[in-house]
């Protein structure tokens, strides 16, 4: 059998690993500290939590928002583009009609007409039409009242606060009171007809 000389030995040799201690060594490089694991769990947790609470109040917005006003007719005081003070308190006794519209929408020009005539015919039977526009920008609400020769008072809904009470959910929405004061009916998007017009009309008159 031949002997190895020394440097053939060397080179047949295992590297020196540096021991024990370098393995543990380098399993502390490589894994990670049990405090980040903790900190990102807590991250992980909190976003998940932040998730929910979020979910939970936009649920709870949703079904807020989703209750239309019924019962009392909520406080409606609100200045014509004429400028004539409107005050829903002082028409007690008769019936209004609360149409909610804006320029920019289309399905409210499908009843424009029908309620600017029904409102010439019906002004002296104790029925009053309020108009109000929502979300616009007066010059362009103005043309659409020239546009459709509308009479009846119309003015801005300020801030959105008469939306806002009447939670209404878009344009167009009418609102039909009776002379005592309480929401008999709401119509979302354009009265169809002269016939549904008249129905209504004939639940909320004096």
């Amino acid at each position: 059998m031949t002997d190895l000389t020394e440097s053939e030995r060397g080179a047949l040799a295992p590297e020196d690993s540096g021991g024990p201690q370098s393995l543990v060594t380098e399993h502390r490089r490589r894994a990670p500290s049990s405090r980040s694991v903790k900190l990102w769990r807590f991250l992980f947790l909190g976003a998940g939590a932040a998730f929910i609470v979020l979910l939970g109040v936009r649920l709870w917005q949703t079904n807020v928002q989703g209750q239309r006003a019924a019962g009392e007719a909520p406080e409606l005081r609100f200045t014509t583009f004429d400028g004539a003070e409107v005050d829903l308190d002082e028409l007690r006794g008769k019936g209004v009609v609360i149409n909610f519209w804006a320029s920019w929408c289309t399905p409210c020009r499908d009843e424009a007409e029908l309620l600017e005539q029904t409102w010439r015919r019906e002004k002296e039977n104790g029925i009053v039409f309020l108009g109000l526009d929502y979300l616009d920008q007066e010059p362009s609400a103005l043309a659409y009242l020239a546009e459709f020769d509308i009479t009846y008072p119309n003015g801005p809904d300020l801030r959105s606060q008469a939306a806002r009470r009447y939670r209404i959910q878009g344009v167009p929405e009418t609102f039909f009171i009776s002379p005592e004061g309480r929401i008999v009916e709401t119509v979302v998007g354009p009265i169809a007809s002269q016939q549904e017009l008249d129905a209504l009309l004939d639940r909320i008159r004096p």
